[in-house]
């Protein structure tokens, strides 16, 4: 494969086609072709580059949700991370969670406000309302339940347990959420599994839909300028924060007839490299209040901490970034619960922005938006063929049930019935993937018998790629192979499988998605170089492709990253 073709042909039609390679319109393709459906997944970028890219690395029912009364999002966001640990084990861990409480009755109204709907922007919680929601929280996910309750403890111990806490904090709740450690490997695993399984369905990164005429949409390749049809029978719009952006260019051009169903807010992260906010953090995440109530998270993420989020309306997705005043906010958040911990600009090695696609609300907070998932239905009109159905919201911990749920609504129209589930289905280097250290520790010594590489190499191919470990192995096993001179944890051969079997066609697809490399705060000009090296070699790009595709990659690091 060459960055001049993908791994499969675009057909000229299909059954269905989902616009936007997210995590929900992965789920909605993946499932789909499960039950014989002829699907092709169309994605403007590279997949899960979006939002789905952007979240918070947290696999969550959502506490917060329970001030504004949505126990239904919240209780499905509980079974739905009971799942993800079950189906991908080596992507998604238990999160040990410290809730420092700094009020013991104050905040109590508020709070009361605006559970039963009478508004109001976030403000300071008291440990009485946090422990009727902790209880809440556990007596929704009793039936699914895979960790601990949730327990208080005191000011004493919780100075024992997090010296640099604020002193200012009273009490500490500690309870168990989840934690994604690849969330992008896991849409395109998600994907790589579905066109395995599903000879008839089709993924495709970077191809933009331009316009619809009839039964036709024109697509084009951002890659190569290529340029061709399809012909579906019904169109999932799963374009996220593009949305509205999208139904316009599906209404042929008619933008009294494309209703606005999605407002987006901002939120943007931080990666910070401090070993006395590392330590600080250990093996726990930090769920605080700013002073003015909103709720942030520090964990330790890669090798650095993650710390975030902002919650900012913004009108188009493509001018999102995070400013300068957010980075302020949230190192102002973290002073605020760890004061001692001198945490400077410099220290800053990653950022990260998405954009939330929430519905369309009149609400007086960004916090009151309902974070659940719904959808829309419009019908064909005089210059387009097909109807289209809109995924409006949902969180990422929802992705598989919001996929099935839309699926439902698309066999409905097909006519057609539902075949099987994928409730427990195993996703990509879930699959045959030991679920406790122990027995891993046992997997890794039997499969080594087989393999020549050492063993650090065959763990910390698994901590990256599951049970696909193996694969991996036998291919960086099977030539000559070396370290990466900028990036020494990685091999040449082992970047080399990515290039070849995942769908790669950019360096940011590397360097910010496939690998952890970006995250971790790793890029460099060398780095950049090697690996553009490597993929010319791979992809048979010419040095002018190569140079084109270094100035695409400088442009989203200084876009979306604040790397230059």
């Amino acid at each position: 494969m060459t960055q001049n073709s993908q791994d499969k042909t675009i057909p000229k039609r299909a059954s269905v086609v989902v616009v936007g390679g997210g995590i929900n319109g992965i789920s909605v393709f993946r499932d789909l072709a499960l039950q014989g459906i002829d699907v092709v997944l169309l994605e403007q970028r590279d997949f899960c580059s979006g939002a789905s890219a952007a979240l918070s690395r947290m696999v969550h029912g959502g506490l917060r949700y329970l001030e504004n009364g949505e126990f239904r999002l919240v209780r499905q966001s509980l079974q739905e991370r009971d799942l993800l640990l079950r189906n991908a084990p080596h992507y998604v861990f238990p999160l040990p969670t410290l809730v420092p409480i700094f009020d013991v009755f104050n905040g109590s109204m508020a709070s009361l406000k605006r559970f039963i709907g009478l508004g109001g922007g976030p403000s300071r919680r008291s440990a009485m309302m946090i422990k009727i929601g902790l209880m809440l929280y556990d007596w929704l996910s009793r039936k699914s339940r895979t960790m601990p309750a949730h327990q208080f403890v005191s000011r004493k111990k919780l100075r024992a347990m997090t010296p640099d806490l604020s002193p200012d904090a009273k009490f500490g709740a500690i309870y168990y959420d989840a934690w994604v450690k690849y969330p992008e490997r896991l849409g395109v695993e998600m994907i790589l599994d579905t066109q395995e399984a599903c000879p008839n369905a089709s993924a495709h990164s970077y191809i933009a839909v331009e316009k619809v005429e009839g039964q036709n949409i024109h697509w084009r390749d951002r890659l190569t300028g290529a340029t061709g049809t399809i012909a579906p029978d019904l169109v999932v719009n799963a374009t996220g924060a593009w949305v509205d952006f999208t139904n316009l260019a599906l209404s042929g051009g008619q933008e009294n007839d494309t209703p606005r169903f999605v407002r987006g807010t901002k939120g943007s992260h931080l990666m910070i490299r401090n070993k006395q906010l590392a330590a600080a953090l250990d093996d726990q995440m930090v769920y605080y209040e700013n002073a003015d109530g909103r709720i942030c998270i520090a964990f330790n993420y890669l090798g650095v901490s993650l710390v975030g989020s902002t919650d900012i309306l913004i009108d188009d997705p493509e001018l999102a970034r995070c400013e300068q005043s957010e980075k302020d906010y949230m190192l102002d958040a973290l002073r605020f619960v760890f004061p001692e911990i001198e945490i400077r600009q410099d220290d800053i090695v990653h950022v990260f922005t998405g954009v939330r696609p929430l519905p369309v609300s009149d609400a007086d907070a960004t916090g009151r938006i309902s974070r659940d998932h719904s959808h829309r239905e419009q019908e064909p009109n005089d210059k387009r063929d097909f109807p289209v159905i809109s995924l409006i919201g949902g969180k990422w911990t929802t992705f598989r049930v919001f996929g099935e749920e839309i699926a439902d609504v698309v066999l409905k129209r097909l006519g057609r019935k539902r075949q099987c589930s994928t409730s427990h289905l195993r996703i990509g280097g879930g699959r045959d993937f030991p679920n406790s250290e122990s027995d891993l520790d046992d997997w890794v010594g039997a499969e080594l018998i087989d393999l020549t590489i050492d063993r650090p190499t065959l763990e910390r191919l698994a901590e990256r790629y599951g049970s696909r470990a193996i694969e991996i192995a036998r291919f960086c096993q099977s030539g000559p192979d070396a370290q990466l001179v900028a990036a020494s944890a990685y091999s040449r051969r082992e970047i080399e499988f990515l290039i070849r079997n995942e769908k790669v066609r950019s360096l940011s697809d590397i360097l910010l998605r496939r690998t952890g490399i970006g995250l971790e705060g790793g890029i460099t000009q060398p780095l950049i170089d090697e690996i553009g090296t490597l993929m010319s070699g791979v992809l048979g790009w010419t040095a002018s492709e190569l140079e084109h595709h270094k100035q695409l990659l400088g442009e989203e690091l200084g876009k979306k990253h604040s790397i230059v």
